[in-house]
């Protein structure tokens, strides 16, 4: 009690002592109102640039979650995540289709082919894209096939990459090279040499010129084929003729 006495007498002096300058001193008088610094105070409007530099984002984040996954919608992430979450049953999953998948709109269902690629889970892919086939909007689109084959073939799955190859040519579109490249690449590392040809043949065939690349992969899977290879670098040769192929030493042929 005495300590809340002391301070509240302290304060009252203190300001008694400022009211008797402020009244002896008008002239020195401080009105916040009209007071100026010395330095320019700069006032920052948030939509405007200042002195022409462009305002960057402070990294927090600007809107939910959801918009953060590439712009996929819930429905979209919901469905997603059903689908690998009933892969392994199938009857399951055909009913998660039927009551989820099918009632999507057609920039969702997208989205979730798209995002089934990336996550490496497609099979599941495959499965999307023939729903997407069915529906009355699709029209044949040659970027569709060549994502869904490119990721089908990095994850080994051939078989099901060459039926979206079958299905891709059945509705008169061609390959490109970087699709040629990772089928040629597939079938080299799942031991199918001949297979690598067959689709190297109609590479050939194309009626856009082939590039480098495939060569490259090819005249290095194939040295432990040397009659395989002999025709790939005399094509490479004629097509690219300022352009070496290298041959390795022939004790490495040994080695294979």
């Amino acid at each position: 009690m005495a300590t809340r006495l002391f301070s509240r007498s302290k304060i009252s002096i203190l300001a008694s002592i400022v009211l008797q300058n402020l009244t002896k001193n008008p002239s020195k008088n401080f009105s916040f109102i009209a007071f100026k610094p010395k330095s320019p105070i700069v006032d920052f409007v948030a939509h405007e640039p200042v002195l022409g530099l462009r305002q960057y984002h402070d990294g927090r984040p600007r809107g939910s979650l959801w918009r953060g996954k590439k712009l996929i919608g819930k429905e979209a992430l919901f469905v997603i995540l059903g689908l690998k979450r009933f892969k392994d049953d199938e009857e399951k999953l055909q009913k998660f289709i039927k009551t989820h998948v099918l009632r999507l709109l057609k920039m969702d269902i997208v989205a979730v082919l798209i995002e089934l690629e990336r996550q490496e889970e497609t099979i599941l892919a495959v499965k999307i894209f023939d729903i997407i086939r069915k529906q009355d909007w699709y029209q044949p689109d040659v970027y569709i096939y060549k994502d869904l084959i490119i990721a089908l073939a990095r994850t080994g799955k051939m078989n099901e990459a060459m039926q979206v190859w079958e299905s891709m040519r059945k509705e008169d579109l061609f390959p490109d090279s970087q699709t040629y490249t990772e089928v040629i690449r597939g079938f080299l590392k799942d031991g199918s040499p001949a297979d690598a040809m067959n689709i190297y043949e109609d590479m050939i065939k194309s009626p856009d010129p082939p590039e480098e690349l495939p060569f490259r992969i090819l005249l290095k899977g194939l040295l432990p084929h040397p009659l395989l290879r002999s025709k790939v670098k005399k094509d490479f040769e004629e097509l690219f003729p300022e352009k070496h192929a290298y041959d390795p030493p022939e004790e490495i042929f040994g080695k294979l």
